[in-house]
């Protein structure tokens, strides 16, 4: 990504989200385009903590293009379209996922009506995760791509933002459109970069340097580096199984990766 181009431009048309108290325990996690390895790295982050003895729930907030259960081999008998339509409470969505040893709040895929949440439900489902967060140490948000509304409005209930990203220039342009607006609709914001894919840790900070070196350059303002996450075929054998990377490969790279990035934002956070 060089840092000589003009970035990626937004639409002057985004709305401010309407606001939901901001919950110091829960992580989103965010990527400016698909396929980067924001699910898996959602799921690895929730087995990681729930590893070291936490409470963890992992939202599935893709509203639409949920896979969550697709990548874990779940098959919920409710999710998230029961509570939008008003016949469950959120508590009552939840799955346990015993061999990852934390909680699911599964999405619906392929319903693409409920990417188009009117705001005050939104709001209403955020009030509604509040109360249920009081219940875990962590809850992680695993966000949509993009930077849409409803992406957008989800990622401000987050005490701590995670953006997932990789060496590739479109990911990067993208990742750095996310950073861009979120930073906009809170200079405050706790924003760490996830470099995934990354063919050496050196590599990854590279390109996470090129990262920095835009927001600083066009933004006056750089998101912390939390952890780079090294190429590993193991991922792919994990995610063809339909399990944990923990549970099928716990001392591959990319696990021992994902265990110093969270040692690093439990120090932080």
């Amino acid at each position: 990504m060089s840092t000589k181009m003009p970035p990626r431009p937004t639409s002057k048309a985004v709305s401010a989200p309407i606001r939901v108290p901001k919950m110091h325990n829960v992580i989103s996690v965010a990527s400016g385009k698909g396929g980067v390895g924001k699910t898996w790295f959602s799921i690895t982050l929730a087995e990681t903590l729930a590893k070291r003895g936490a409470r963890v729930l992992l939202f599935d907030a893709d509203l639409g293009l949920a896979n969550v259960d697709v990548q874990l081999g779940l098959t919920p008998r409710r999710d998230l379209g029961g509570v939008l339509q008003g016949r469950l409470g959120l508590g009552q969505a939840v799955t346990p996922y015993d061999d990852g040893g934390f909680d699911i709040l599964a999405g619906r895929s392929g319903t693409g009506t409920l990417a188009q949440i009117p705001p005050p439900k939104l709001a209403g489902l955020g009030n509604d995760l509040s109360g249920l967060a009081k219940q875990y140490d962590h809850v992680i948000l695993d966000l949509g791509a993009g930077i849409d509304r409803v992406v957008r409005q989800i990622a401000c209930w987050a005490g701590t933002s995670l953006v997932v990203t990789t060496a590739d220039p479109t990911s990067l342009t993208d990742a750095y459109a996310y950073v861009k607006v979120m930073h906009q609709a809170d200079p405050e914001i706790d924003m760490r970069i996830v470099v995934n894919q990354a063919d050496t840790k050196r590599d990854g900070e590279r390109t996470f340097q090129s990262l920095a070196k835009a927001c600083n350059n066009f933004l006056g303002f750089q998101p912390q580096l939390l952890g780079v996450i090294r190429r590993d075929r193991k991922v792919a054998d994990a995610i063809r199984a339909q399990t944990g990377l923990l549970s099928r490969h716990p001392s591959s790279d990319a696990a021992t990766d994902v265990a110093k990035a969270v040692e690093v934002l439990l120090e932080e956070v």
